[in-house]
């Protein structure tokens, strides 16, 4: 009997049993509008408060700096458009971001190029890193804002993010991190570490699909993101989505709790699989460094595959893994982000990645290094384009 592993926790993660029991009394019983003055009513405020004060509080933030939203997604493109609307009339219409961000960040400035805004898109270096010397060089008088993700979400790599902020602080530019990939595996501090907004999002951290939130440090003008009603403070109408915001706020609880004891014994596991494929299948390589990475992230290249084949065939086995970011799974473009850090077409094609977190265990660790060898092979010996090396 084939074992089932899930490893494609960058992609999503189950809802865990503590978020869970948090999330169904507001399904059954207390299932009141929150704008009702009623008690029905007055309880669904509190609730969403409290999941709001949770947020907050793991982020190093006040409640009043958290804007719940339906993604990070959604997250992103509300930070940055609405950055450039209230900057753009005093001139300030220049954006720094790296060319290996989430698409819900380039595309957002691609939208926002399109409106007359500049971009300028910092290369990452081949281990996938981005230098806060960089940025300083790239700001101008014009720059409006700098956006550059915590961790990305293909190959792990952790951006310095502190210095950077202290360095667009210094230069009085705000500055936005897409954090969903961070959050609940490093631990973040908004204050110490000088971010002015940061994105996250609900479904990577044990909660449910379909919420995120947005800080916004204290004293930065927001635009309205959708007019209507007066939910998240008159900037974001419609009622709010109280089982999956109290879903949020415990997941961000338990996430954000000892992460340094979850992280250790994640990247045990992660290191563990690096090492025993890199050294079972030749013609392998790690992509992005190892030393700043997520505690679950292996992205690997194999030369002379394909990676939706190797996907499908893992699959078969009863592995789920993923090619590059969920998000554009269903493209036959090679993945912007192993482009970016340098690996030619016919090598990002075949790029597996596989995230691993607290759930994950020895034994599935065992199972993969197990199975991945001959997938490989297997794949290899029809592809035209493998030779093997003579030892």
């Amino acid at each position: 009997m084939k074992r089932f592993v899930y490893a494609d926790n960058a992609a999503t993660t189950q809802i865990s049993d503590p978020v869970l029991g948090a999330m169904l009394p507001y399904l059954k019983e207390h299932y009141g509008n929150p704008s009702s003055i009623y008690s029905l009513g007055r309880d669904a405020r509190r609730a969403i408060e409290t999941a709001r004060q949770k947020t907050a509080a793991a982020l190093n933030a006040s409640p009043a700096e958290i804007y719940f939203t339906g993604s990070g997604t959604e997250a992103d493109n509300w930070a940055l458009k609405s950055t450039l609307e209230v900057l753009l009339p005093k001139g300030k219409n220049h954006i720094i971001t790296t060319n290996f961000e989430h698409h819900a960040i380039l595309h957002t400035c691609k939208h926002l190029e399109r409106q007359g805004c500049k971009v300028t898109y910092l290369p990452v270096n081949q281990e996938g890193y981005v230098t806060p010397e960089q940025v300083k060089a790239a700001i101008t008088p014009e720059t409006a804002l700098v956006t550059i993700m915590y961790a990305n979400n293909e190959i792990g790599t952790i951006q310095p993010i502190p210095e950077i902020g202290k360095v667009c602080r210094e230069a009085g530019v705000l500055f936005h991190t897409d954090a969903v990939q961070a959050v609940g595996n490093v631990p973040i501090d908004v204050e110490a570490q000088c971010i002015d907004m940061l994105s996250l999002s609900g479904h990577k951290i044990h909660a449910p699909k379909g919420v995120g939130a947005l800080y916004v440090r204290k004293g930065i003008r927001m635009v309205n993101l959708l007019d209507g009603g007066a939910q998240e403070r008159n900037h974001r109408g419609g009622t709010e989505n109280l089982t999956s915001l109290v879903g949020l706020g415990t997941a961000m609880e338990n996430a954000c709790a000892g992460i340094p004891e979850r992280a250790a014994r994640v990247a045990r596991l992660r290191d563990r699989l690096i090492d025993g494929i890199l050294s079972e299948i030749p013609c392998s390589r790690l992509n992005g460094g190892r030393e700043q990475r997520l505690p679950g992230n292996v992205n690997i290249s194999f030369e002379a595959v394909e990676g939706e084949a190797l996907l499908l065939r893992l699959d078969m086995n009863g592995i789920c893994g993923s090619s590059g970011s969920a998000c554009t799974s269903g493209s036959l473009d090679p993945s912007h982000v192993l482009m970016a850090i340098g690996l030619p077409h016919e090598i990002a094609h075949g790029s597996l990645r596989l995230s691993l977190n607290e759930y994950n265990t020895d034994e599935d660790v065992d199972y993969i290094l197990q199975t991945l060898p001959g997938v490989i092979q297997y794949l290899r010996a029809m592809s035209p384009l493998w030779k093997p090396r003579e030892a």
